[in-house]
């Protein structure tokens, strides 16, 4: 006995199975950002100005860049989940698959141009 409607089992409607990968991966980038968020914070909060050579001093220092990669990677990650399944629910039509696409170019753009800004400061070029 199946829970399907007839019709859905005719037009195969039904979990396309890719939705607990997503939840968990939206739970994982959550967890991840609290021990992230709280150093962000509070490293923030020690610095001693906020002029230009501090924050290019900080951002230069090798435990400084490692974990702003990972913070900005993962809110990154997070916010493009949480925007897809807000598009998903929210936008109909051949509008949801132009919006998807223009707001992953978007998400991709930005991680590219944060870790190269990153890498360019820490490496000193």
């Amino acid at each position: 006995m199946s829970l399907k409607s007839p019709i859905g089992r005719v037009l195969g409607l039904g979990s396309a199975k890719e939705g607990t990968e997503h939840w968990w991966h939206q739970r994982l980038t959550a967890v991840a950002m609290i021990p992230l968020t709280l150093w962000f914070v509070a490293a923030m909060a020690l610095l001693p100005d906020y002029s230009y050579e501090t924050a290019r001093a900080f951002v230069a220092a090798p435990i400084n860049s490692v974990l702003l990669l990972l913070f900005i990677g993962t809110l990154l990650f997070h916010s493009a989940l949480g925007t897809q399944v807000v598009i998903e629910d929210y936008i109909r039509g051949g509008t949801k698959l132009v919006t998807l696409v223009l707001t992953r170019f978007a998400y991709v753009a930005l991680a590219v141009a944060a870790v190269f800004a990153i890498l360019k400061i820490s490496l000193g070029s």
